[in-house]
């Protein structure tokens, strides 16, 4: 048997986790670097200045991360006096602000701690970043050896964050099983590959079960149970299974036709413009479940999206049927279906998206 290792990640939840940020993090060192998004960093400045108070700790600076997950913007902030002159980095806010410190502080050999502000994605618990040009182009999966050395998910910041990102979340998330199910099936998988498979399942049921009471709450700024509940399936959940099924730095258990159809649809300017990653991906599941065949799941995400208003036709993405013969072929290129159980053609797909389309008549 191969030699290796695998590293979880290590995560506080609740309203009072960043009261524990000096216990955890004076173990690394003394001065902090903080480099987040703007809004982010507003919104939890004053508390994170208040926990370090009367600790070891001290805050040199609050830097902003550049506005992309880039290379360039991990070198601008590389040569930062605060940065340069920190023991350690915490990363504040959304996906790419926690992305391009992850990269700085796998580059620089500094220690990072992640502190998400909104639940859109599983950033602060992956041992990736995703890395885009400088114009907004998908780049490449930047992969490290282990993910940030703990995540504070702080609830009341995240709960006051602009609901469509949350309800994104659940969309990209039950994706996860989804893809990691039909790719694996079949296989006789490595043990992290099937441990990696079996936690997906969790990236759906508690959206099912929870999913509409969390956004009812959410949008009402109620931090309830259902709420946190779906916090830990977008952030925690998401971000184990992605580890575990990316242990060798493929892509193969980790994406899938919902992610193909996503990325063919990012050639149209208005998708990146005016729609959310997950919301988009939770389109794409359904002409997943139709390629595959999975009539029942595919009448509950349908539902599912439907009751929380994420896209369930062509036209709740500004697209139509007369756009499926330059979209189909785009979707069949992509990497992302090129481990499956079965091919995948373009008359399965053509098939499935004008299934979508008559079904949504009748429904």
């Amino acid at each position: 048997m191969d030699n290796y290792s695998i590293s979880l990640p290590s995560y506080s939840i609740g309203d009072n986790v960043y009261n524990k940020i000096a216990e955890i993090c004076s173990l690394f060192g003394k001065k902090v670097a903080c480099i987040g998004g703007k809004t982010a960093v507003s919104k939890v400045r004053d508390l994170l200045e208040e926990s370090v108070k009367n600790t070891e700790l001290e805050i040199l600076d609050f830097v902003w991360y550049g506005g992309e997950a880039s290379y360039e913007n991990v070198e601008m902030l590389r040569s930062n006096t605060a940065v340069q002159n920190a023991d350690m980095i915490f990363a504040i806010g959304g996906g790419k602000a926690l992305d391009t410190a992850k990269a700085l502080a796998f580059v620089i050999g500094k220690t990072v701690f992640t502190f998400p502000t909104i639940a859109s994605n599983c950033a602060g618990t992956t041992a990736v970043s995703i890395m885009y040009n400088r114009d907004g182009s998908f780049k490449e999966p930047f992969f490290f050896p282990a993910p940030a050395k703990h995540c504070f998910i702080y609830t009341p910041v995240i709960a006051q964050s602009p609901s469509k990102y949350i309800w994104a979340g659940m969309g990209d998330t039950y994706a996860k099983y989804f893809e990691a199910e039909m790719s694996s099936r079949g296989e006789d998988l490595v043990h992290y590959h099937e441990l990696g498979v079996t936690t997906s399942a969790m990236c759906l049921h508690p959206l099912l079960k929870y999913g509409r009471k969390a956004l009812d709450d959410f949008m009402a700024g109620i931090n309830s149970f259902e709420v946190e509940q779906v916090i830990l399936s977008v952030v925690v959940t998401t971000g184990i299974a992605s580890i575990l099924l990316t242990a060798e730095h493929i892509i193969d258990y980790n994406t899938g036709l919902a992610h193909a159809v996503f990325y063919a649809l990012t050639s149209y300017p208005h998708i990146e413009e005016r729609n959310l990653h997950g919301e988009v991906v939770g389109y794409g599941v359904l002409i997943l479940l139709l390629v595959d065949n999975n009539k029942e799941m595919f009448k509950k995400i349908y539902d599912f999206n439907k009751s929380i208003g994420l896209p369930v036709c062509l036209a709740d993405i500004e697209m139509s049927e007369q756009d499926l013969d330059k979209l189909v072929p785009m979707v069949c290129s992509m990497k992302d279906i090129e481990h499956n159980p079965y091919h995948i053609s373009e008359e399965m797909v053509s098939e499935a998206f004008n299934e979508l389309e008559e079904y949504n008549k009748m429904n």
